[in-house]
């Protein structure tokens, strides 16, 4: 009985399968859905993703390694041309395709933007009609009729990201078209990327929904120490800005929005990392980092892999420090004691 079972087994599959579109279409939230768990930090803000980040998805009979990319947008300087730079060698060595958008938005300027860059892959493309929640079914025959008017998608999926609709099918079909192959990564793992980038990541997430306006276009966050110690992780970011009037919006009154955001980002930390942490932070201003190029290297992950022990901090100006959680994190250090 062995035997015939063996004989009868599916071949293993495996593949890449990078999901693009404009800023805030949902590619974040359906990479975090599918994976199971939180890999790519999710704000209202556009343009939130920097990095393209791999998130594995693991099925009995198929390992889909997810690619998170930057929002389509065109690049105005040295961070946003990094970021589109970021897009274009996702198209390389993909299975599969998938442009997001949002069905909630009206079709226009954009969205003929971002078709552009599905034109330029040769291969198996979806069309991802997300947030259909937010839509009458009446109006998505339309709207899926116009996209494929620009470009013939091989299949075309109706999505609710946030509610887990119609991901099943999504599943399903890439698993179908995805080559024969090897598993990629362990059972185990659920990104590729490194835990202090994950780190900074969720530190400038929370960052991110304690300010307003240009702020959040204006956050970088890097982590200067990382230190795993058996009872305790400490972890030392920078956030840097670009003017004053924003480190002090950052700062808050007596430091108070500071403290919240390093109290946030190191609970939640925690829960992802399964570690006490003791947090510091620190803001710095940069003026027009996203104009500078050394500074714009640093925020990617991948050359930090590269050049962690070169790299230098920037010159900046006066800084100011917050623990995370004073009360919790003073506890935490006498409980590794």
């Amino acid at each position: 009985m062995l035997f015939a079972y063996n004989l009868l087994r599916m071949p293993f599959k495996s593949g890449f399968v990078a999901i693009i579109g404009r800023p805030n279409a949902g590619k974040s939230t359906l990479v975090n859905r599918l994976v199971g768990q939180k890999i790519s930090i999710v704000t209202n803000k556009p343009q939130t993703t920097r990095n393209r980040v791999q998130g594995i998805v693991n099925r009995e009979e198929a390992q889909i390694v997810l690619i998170d990319t930057p929002g389509i947008h065109k690049p105005e300087n040295v961070l946003s041309r990094m970021m589109m730079d970021e897009l274009q060698h996702t198209l390389e060595g993909l299975d599969i395709l998938c442009l997001i958008v949002d069905a909630s938005a009206k079709f226009g300027k954009g969205d003929e933007f971002a078709l552009q860059w599905i034109k330029r892959f040769k291969g198996t493309t979806y069309l991802i009609l997300n947030k259909i929640d937010m839509v009458a079914k009446h109006l998505l025959l339309p709207l899926i009729a116009r996209y494929n008017e620009e470009f013939q998608f091989t299949e075309t999926f109706p999505i609710s990201a946030a509610k887990g609709r119609g991901l099943d099918d999504l599943v399903a079909s890439i698993i179908a078209r995805l080559p024969e192959g090897p598993k990629y990564f362990p059972d185990d793992q659920v990104t590729d990327q490194p835990e202090r980038f994950l780190a900074a990541e969720v530190i400038r997430e929370k960052a991110i929904f304690s300010t307003r306006q240009e702020v959040p276009h204006a956050l970088a966050v890097l982590v200067d120490k990382y230190e795993e110690r058996p009872k305790l992780l400490r972890i030392s970011a920078t956030i840097y800005v670009e003017r004053e009037g924003q480190k002090g919006i950052l700062i808050g009154a007596g430091g108070a929005t500071l403290k919240q955001i390093g109290t946030d980002a190191r609970k939640e930390l925690e829960s992802l990392l399964g570690s006490k942490i003791f947090m510091e932070l620190f803001v710095k201003v940069q003026a027009n980092w996203r104009q500078n190029s050394q500074m714009v290297k640093m925020l990617d992950w991948h050359r930090q892999l590269e050049e962690m022990q070169e790299r230098q901090s920037p010159d900046d100006e006066e800084e100011f420090e917050a623990g995370a959680d004073e009360t919790e994190d003073e506890e935490a250090e006498a409980d590794e004691k």
